[in-house]
């Protein structure tokens, strides 16, 4: 999940809220990675901008994702944007790029506990999507990677979101040529697999 603009230039591009500014309007905080941030594609054709379209002016969808983002990184930036936005609702899609890098599961796992109870503390509701590892890890890796999600999830009460890349893998024209990133024709399909679990949590 390379990146391909600087991150002050992203900043600037997530600052723009998707949907109505209306004070009235429940506030949908997404942080992640280049999965959330629309890459190399548009970012009105990534699947939180069609989340703010399905929603509209009743809520407003602000996403903090860049590429290349992991959790030490989400973690060092979520006090400003908790501070900025004052989300309701807080969307957590991070641990691919740490991952991929065969980071320490267990200093993820720490990162990701610090981002949750920061967005709890902040009064917003908190949902933590399951993120898959290719094979090629190992097994044992993938397990321990793997298993925190649910952990982290039953341990601070909060709503585990399926990860939305699941079954697309394989389906023709869903992948980009680096089989990581999904393409703009997977983004809608990325919303539809969410929803089910997304729904209830935003009606909390």
């Amino acid at each position: 999940m390379p990146v391909l603009v600087s991150k002050w230039i992203a900043m600037a591009l997530f600052a723009v809220a998707l949907s109505s500014n209306s004070s009235a309007a429940t506030t949908i905080l997404v942080i992640g990675d280049s999965l959330s941030d629309a890459y190399n594609m548009p970012r009105e054709a990534g699947w939180a901008h069609l989340l703010s379209e399905r929603l509209g002016e009743s809520h407003r969808v602000v996403n903090a994702s860049i590429s290349g983002e992991t959790t030490a990184g989400g973690l060092n930036r979520l006090d400003g944007l908790l501070a900025d936005f004052q989300p309701e609702v807080l969307l957590v899609i991070l641990g691919g790029n740490d991952g991929l890098r065969a980071l320490s599961p267990r200093q993820i796992e720490t990162n990701l506990a610090a981002i949750i109870v920061q967005g709890l503390d902040a009064g917003a509701q908190v949902g933590l999507m399951q993120i898959r590892m290719p094979p090629n890890l190992g097994p044992a890796y993938v397990s321990r990677f793997e298993a925190i999600y649910p952990r982290l999830a039953e341990n601070q009460g909060i709503t585990l979101l399926p990860f939305f890349l699941d079954d697309l893998f394989d389906q023709p024209g869903m992948m980009m040529p680096d089989g990581i990133h999904p393409t703009i024709e997977a983004q809608p399909l990325m919303l539809e697999r969410l929803w089910p679990a997304l729904e209830p949590l935003l009606n909390e």
